[in-house]
């Protein structure tokens, strides 16, 4: 079945103009969700919001809209000083510049959506696609809609193109403001570390190896519920201790990955590299053991 749009826009590519329909990249019927019910009678329940000064529920007519300037002061707007307030919607996709696409760092993506051409759009849309995936390049816009002034990407995606939501820099933290710490590193655990990687390190991204147990877990329990029997919680699994030799945890680590990574479903031109790197680090963790106890003891 094909995807329904949920808005049109034009791109603004120099002189040329392309009108695109917007397609949402998510599956909503994926997620689920519970809803709050009356205990008594089983109706679901409605909000309402209420004035803790009063003490009285208010309702829509009697309600205004205000911003905090202070704490605890507000200044109240009309709705036509909401409306001047509200830029006017464009739905046009002004492209500004175009960057390396690696050069935006995903920290900036937010949404993320599809890109279709519209009506008479065909061919500039696959002429705009083509050419930047040739040039690997993404295009950096505004996009006004829905009351906001939008800053987006487009990037090639297939064999079309998909508008990624940007947040804006003053609305990232920087990560200075992380407390990261300072520890020596050592060159024998960097080198095992680094082994560790490549030993399960593949050169796809395979998204559909991956899957929600945790959501199907409660699929099925829910669904168990509906046939009327009774569910328990699953013992909660103890946590793992806290890494005391970190030499020993790699080592293990090494060991473990070996079996795991011949179990699982890849080709033998895929899996070569892994046995490579497999026995680099058993020449590795060989060198290490047959190395003086001096220089072992010095975790």
């Amino acid at each position: 079945m094909s995807a329904r749009p949920f808005a049109s826009g034009m791109i603004s590519f120099g002189l040329v103009t392309i009108p695109v329909k917007l397609y949402s990249t998510g599956e909503s019927a994926a997620g689920i969700q519970f809803n709050m019910l009356h205990k008594k009678c089983r109706s679901r329940l409605k909000q309402q919001y209420i004035c803790p000064v009063d003490e009285e529920v208010v309702g829509r007519d009697e309600m205004v809209k205000g911003y905090e300037y202070a704490k605890g002061q507000y200044v109240l707007f009309t709705e036509e000083e909401l409306k001047a307030l509200t830029p006017e919607p464009t739905n046009a996709v002004e492209i500004t510049e175009f960057v390396p696409l690696e050069q935006v760092d995903p920290i900036y993506y937010e949404k993320s959506y599809y890109l279709g051409p519209d009506k008479g759009g065909d061919r500039p849309y696959r002429l705009l696609a083509e050419a930047m995936k040739q040039t690997n390049r993404a295009a950096l816009a505004r996009y006004v809609a829905r009351g906001k002034d939008q800053f987006v990407l487009l990037r090639p995606f297939g064999e079309g193109l998909i508008m990624q939501q940007l947040r804006y820099s003053d609305e990232l933290r920087s990560f200075s403001e992380v407390p990261i710490g300072t520890a020596e590193l050592k060159e024998p655990e960097l080198k095992l570390a680094v082994q560790l990687i490549e030993q399960i390190a593949t050169d796809e991204f395979r998204p559909e190896a991956y899957e929600d147990t945790q959501r199907q877990q409660v699929r099925a329990l829910i669904e168990r519920k509906v046939q009327g029997e009774e569910i328990t919680a699953t013992p909660v699994a103890a946590p793992k201790a806290q890494v005391i030799d970190l030499m020993a945890a790699l080592k293990a680590s090494l060991a473990a990955a070996k079996p795991q990574a011949a179990a699982e479903p890849i080709s033998l031109a895929e899996r070569k590299p892994a046995k490579r790197s497999s026995r680099a680090a058993n020449d590795s963790v060989a060198a290490i053991e047959d190395a003086p106890k001096k220089k072992s003891s010095k975790r």
